[in-house]
C-alpha cells in the first residue's frame, strides 16, 4: 500500500437514538445522498455500518443498494442489542438503558448475530464482511460469531478508552475496557482480543490520540491510583463534532507520524440530519459540518487512498502473503 488507505465507517442508525423512546424514526436516510456525493468527490468509500431499523427502511435500502452496485460504498453490520431480533428483554426498559450485545447470554447473542447477517445479506444481496459493535462493546464470545459467519473485518475497538463506566444494565459492568489494545489494525487473537493473533478477523482500531503528553497522562493516572479510582484518559476522536477541524487534522498527522497505513473516521448517520443528533441541532449545524468536511477531504486526497473495509482487508491479505 503506497499511500495509507482512508476509511470512513458510518454507524447508519435511527434518528435520536440518544434519546429514551421506542420510538425510532429513520428520516436521517434522506439526508446521506449528500453525503455520499461529497465522498465521491474525493474517491472516498464510505462503509454504512448498518442497525435494524435501517435495514427496513425501502429508502434506505434503494440508497445503499446503488452505493453497492457502483462500487461506491460498502454495507456493513451494526447490533443495537436492545432492538435487534429475537427479542429478549434484560432489563425492565431496555429502551432507556440500552444493553450491551455482551451482557446477553450467549445463546441469544448467537441468535441475535444470526438474525442481523442474514437480514442485512438477504435485503442488500451481497456478502457482509465487516462490522462494529453497538456501543463499542465487543469480547472473546462476539469475537468467535464474526469468525463463524465469515466477518473479515471488526472495527468496535476504541483504544485508550475504558468503557466501564458507560453502564448497559443497571446490574451490569459497563462496555469494554480499550486502554490496553493496540493503536494500529491487527488479526486478532481469539482467545484474548486485545492481541494479534493468527485468526482470519482483522481488527481495524478507530483513530483516535491522547489530548495530553506522556508525562500528564502518566501524572493522572497516578493520582487517580493513589485516590482508588480508575479514569480513562482524555483522548481525540477522527469524527466531527463542531468545529474541530484543526484536532481532527492533529489526529491525521499524528497517526500518519507514528505509522500507520490507515485512517478510520466515524460519524452516525442521523448526525447529518438537523436535529437528528445532540451534536448538529440546526442547519446550520449541518452547514458547518459540511464545510468542515469539504475542507478535510480536500486536505486529505493527496495524503491518502479511500477504502471500503473489505478492500483494506485485501490489502493486508496480499501484503502479509507478499512478506
Amino acid at each position: 500500500m503506497d499511500k495509507p488507505a482512508f476509511l470512513i465507517t458510518i454507524d447508519t442508525e435511527g434518528d435520536n437514538l440518544w434519546q429514551n423512546n421506542d420510538n425510532i424514526a429513520t428520516k436521517n436516510t434522506h439526508f446521506l445522498p449528500r453525503f455520499q456525493a461529497l465522498c465521491e468527490k474525493y474517491a472516498f468509500k464510505p462503509v454504512y455500518l448498518t442497525n435494524y431499523e435501517m435495514a427496513l427502511d425501502p429508502a434506505y435500502v434503494e440508497f445503499a443498494c446503488h452505493v453497492i452496485s457502483r462500487n461506491a460504498g460498502e454495507v456493513g453490520m451494526h447490533l443495537h442489542a436492545w432492538n435487534s431480533p429475537p427479542l429478549t428483554p434484560l432489563t425492565d426498559d431496555d429502551y432507556r438503558h440500552k444493553p450491551y450485545l455482551i451482557e446477553y447470554p450467549n445463546n441469544q447473542m448467537h441468535e441475535k448475530v444470526d438474525y442481523m447477517t442474514k437480514l442485512l445479506e438477504d435485503t442488500f444481496q451481497t456478502r457482509i464482511l465487516s462490522h462494529r459493535a453497538g456501543r463499542w462493546a465487543f469480547n472473546e464470545y462476539y469475537a468467535s460469531l464474526l469468525l463463524e459467519y465469515g466477518y473479515q473485518v471488526d472495527c468496535s475497538v476504541t483504544p485508550g478508552v475504558n468503557w466501564q463506566y458507560s453502564l448497559g444494565s443497571p446490574q451490569g459492568k459497563g462496555g469494554t475496557d480499550y486502554r490496553y489494545f493496540p493503536s494500529q489494525s491487527y488479526f486478532i487473537d481469539p482467545k484474548n482480543i486485545a492481541q494479534p493473533g493468527l485468526s482470519t478477523l482483522l481488527e481495524i482500531p478507530m483513530s483516535i490520540k491522547y489530548k495530553h503528553s506522556t508525562l500528564i497522562n502518566t501524572f493522572k493516572t497516578s493520582y487517580y491510583k493513589l485516590r482508588g479510582q480508575c479514569h480513562s484518559l482524555s483522548v481525540s476522536w477522527l469524527r466531527p463534532s463542531r468545529k474541530n477541524l484543526y484536532q481532527m487534522k492533529k489526529i491525521i498527522d499524528f497517526s500518519l507520524a507514528e505509522g500507520h497505513d490507515y485512517l478510520e473516521f466515524m460519524l452516525h448517520s442521523p448526525e447529518f440530519m438537523p436535529g437528528g443528533s445532540p451534536t448538529f441541532i440546526t442547519k446550520k449545524d449541518i452547514e458547518v459540518l459540511y464545510l468542515d468536511l469539504e475542507k478535510l477531504f480536500f486536505w486529505l486526497k493527496k495524503l491518502v487512498i479511500g477504502k471500503t473495509l473489505s478492500e483494506f482487508y485485501l490489502d493486508k491479505i496480499m501484503h502479509n502473503e507478499k512478506n
